[in-house]
């Protein structure tokens, strides 16, 4: 078997962990926690925010860092301080507490674990970059839909500082471990070639011996191209969309009229259908053209909240979450490859990194903007419907 596919399955436990930082998970504590605190929606999103700013800001640097030195290292420190944050966040008793805490996380998986989950795959391979990617992240939706209602029932028996513990100890075991044992660079490294050609060793040529030439394009020459750049708006306009109503999806649901259980429900609903997408778009990707099937999941993030903003049955809840999902999902897994299809995976860390940085940008201004709406209008609705509106310009771009 190809080492490819373990260093995948690997960042693919990563990534399952790391939904202990996902604002999808981090939704299910904010009624418990404002409870406690009396903390404001505004308040709380602001930690989401400083979190994705900083991430931002580091994730340019990351990408050089794996592009030099492989996934390995970064994967594993993000991990372990992702970990140790949730650790914190299950002891935490003020909110400059809980923003050192979650702020680190947040930190730590933008700026670092999206971007070496997401090139461990791009390095290793070509022909079936898709599917490879697309694992990495069904991993990472699949620990949505097991984490969801597994943190949903630890707070309802044990409290939500005991579900902290729960997240920060499943970071240790599936996501460090695995990686530090496992991951490494590229083929190149361990004598093969991408897609698992033959390598300096003289080993017997298996299937995909002959793997496809690909020009590799550096930042500085990837820059010159306009196309660069409306890939970089595009994403930051759909990431703060898409960002904007994760946050506040369940206390949104819940003054919809959704009780608590059926609003958690749809994270689950969402992260299944994210799960499906992105294995189903990853193979697709590999066949058909990675910027028209951006432009569908951009529109589809945009009918999904077009119809969360005047959601009050279940059927339009369901329905709702299946398309943030199949988005949200879907633009994480066809991004990196869309920019492996047009720069290579010779810098395919460098551009990704640039990349993120823009993503987060996005995921830094939608949550506090939607907080900002909510505390001074007392609803989502108008939040929601500039969001759409912005996820509608960034497929028309």
């Amino acid at each position: 078997m190809y080492y490819g596919w373990v260093v995948a399955a690997a960042a693919g436990g990563m990534e399952f962990a790391n939904s202990a930082s996902a604002i999808s998970i981090l939704t299910i504590f904010v009624v418990p926690m404002t409870e406690e605190f009396g903390w404001t929606r505004a308040q709380i999103a602001g930690a989401t925010s400083v979190g994705a700013i900083l991430g931002a800001a580091l994730a340019p640097f990351v990408g050089r860092l794996v592009d030099r030195m492989g996934s390995r290292l970064v994967l594993v420190v993000s991990g372990t301080v992702i970990g140790l944050a949730c650790f914190y966040l299950s002891l935490m008793q003020s909110l400059l507490g809980f923003y050192l805490a979650f702020t680190a996380s947040r930190i730590a998986d933008q700026g670092g674990v999206k971007i070496g989950a997401s090139v461990t795959a791009g390095k290793w391979f070509v022909r079936y970059r898709g599917r490879a990617t697309g694992l990495v992240f069904f991993s990472g939706t699949l620990g949505i839909i097991a984490l969801a209602p597994l943190t949903q029932l630890v707070i309802t028996e044990w409290g939500w500082r005991a579900a902290w513990l729960t997240l920060g100890v499943g970071m240790r075991a599936l996501g460090v471990a695995p990686c530090a044992l496992l991951v490494r660079r590229q083929p190149e490294d361990v004598g093969r070639l991408v897609d698992g050609g033959v390598g300096e060793e003289g080993e017997e040529p298996g299937q995909g011996s002959t793997p496809p030439v690909e020009r590799s394009l550096t930042l500085g020459e990837a820059a010159r191209t306009r196309s660069f750049w409306a890939i970089l708006v595009s994403l930051f306009m759909v990431s703060s969309a898409t960002a904007g109503a994760g946050l506040h999806l369940v206390p949104h649901l819940t003054e919809q009229g959704i009780n608590e259980t059926a609003a958690v429900g749809a994270i689950s609903v969402m992260a299944t259908a994210g799960a499906v997408g992105s294995l189903a778009l990853g193979a697709a990707a590999d066949r058909f053209s990675p910027r028209w099937m951006m432009v569908i999941l951009y529109l589809s993030g945009s009918g999904s909240l077009a119809l969360l903003a005047v959601t009050d049955t279940l059927v339009e809840t369901y329905l709702s979450a299946v398309l943030t999902g199949l988005s949200g999902a879907g633009i994480n897994t066809v991004a990196p490859i869309m920019w492996g299809k047009y720069y290579g995976r010779g810098s395919l860390g460098s551009i990704f990194g640039v990349s993120r940085a823009a993503q987060v940008s996005g995921f830094a201004v939608g949550p506090l903007a939607s907080g900002i709406v909510y505390d001074t209008t007392g609803s989502y609705q108008g939040a929601f419907l500039t969001l759409a509106l912005g996820a509608l310009a960034a497929a028309i771009l």
